[in-house]
């Protein structure tokens, strides 16, 4: 059952929250839905699912990034969910990086978490079942997201290359199993088993990838971003793409850090290379 917690009129769409109670994560969830000019059951649009990095909410990306403009003339609705479950009964640390705000989209296996953090499942199987349920949407969908958020659309494409067209990300954690930001998260969600992290990181996965399920990526990152060469570490998957001859471009930008507004610079442009895709 969704609950409308918002609804405003942007860019000739509509910007809509809503509140659900969670199969995957046990708790209510929250997402944000985008839904261009023209959307409707005899025209249905296809949808960008967007993930957002540590801290975020459903609102980071609808609220900074800039986007509508653009993805009302393209015709693409967008769908954003929290990063996170959330409530009284959800487990939390007094961390920015771990628990509620920090889901990394991974099912967690390690108690307590392992109760309510089934981020994976939950953007993967059960939210878009609801919103090909609910909205004026089509079944083709593309994937992208920022930083942690970046980690997790890379990640969630890798592992249903038929599930969606394309993806990109804005400084992801592009190798999650060595960096602080993902041995801390995996270590506390998966435990010390290093085989079930690889499950979850980029490169590893590209690694194994057959060439059959190859789908176009495209990669921003800032060159000015603070946490370029401790946590994200982009060069790790190009070299990992160069020799599988996977189709992933790296645009390094000059300058730009690792906000919003590195990421309202170049949206627009993600836009555009899912849209070819999308519209395929």
């Amino acid at each position: 059952m969704l609950e409308n917690i918002s609804t405003a009129k942007v860019a000739g769409g509509w910007h809509k929250q809503y509140s659900h109670t969670s199969s995957s994560t046990h708790c209510s969830m929250r997402f944000a839905v985008f839904l261009p000019p023209g959307a409707s059951e005899k025209n249905k649009v296809p949808v960008l699912y967007w993930l957002s990095g540590l801290t975020c909410t459903d609102e980071n990306f609808m609220q900074k990034a800039g986007t509508f403009k653009k993805a009302a003339e393209l015709g693409i609705a967008i769908v954003a969910p929290d990063t996170s479950p959330r409530g009284e009964n959800v487990p939390n640390e007094d961390s920015y990086d771990f628990a509620q705000g920090a889901g990394f989209y991974v099912n967690a296996t390690q108690a307590p978490y392992n109760t309510h953090f089934n981020m994976y499942d939950y953007v993967v199987k059960e939210l878009p079942a609801l919103i090909e349920q609910h909205f004026p949407v089509t079944t083709k969908k593309a994937i992208s997201g920022h930083s942690m958020g970046g980690h997790g659309a890379l990640m969630i494409a890798l592992k249903n290359p038929k599930a969606y067209t394309s993806a990109t990300a804005f400084s992801p954690i592009a190798n999650p199993i060595d960096c602080p930001w993902g041995v801390k998260a995996f270590t506390g969600y998966l435990g010390t088993d290093k085989s079930v992290w690889a499950e979850y990181d980029s490169c590893e996965l590209m690694q194994q990838a057959k060439q059959a399920d190859y789908l176009p990526m495209l990669v921003s990152q800032g060159d000015a971003d603070n946490f370029l060469d401790e946590q994200l570490k982009p060069q790790k998957l190009v070299t990992v793409a160069t020799q599988k001859g996977y189709p992933l471009t790296l645009e390094m930008q000059a300058g730009y850090d690792h906000s919003y507004y590195f990421i309202s610079s170049f949206i627009d442009q993600h836009l555009l290379f899912h849209h070819q895709f999308l519209t395929a």
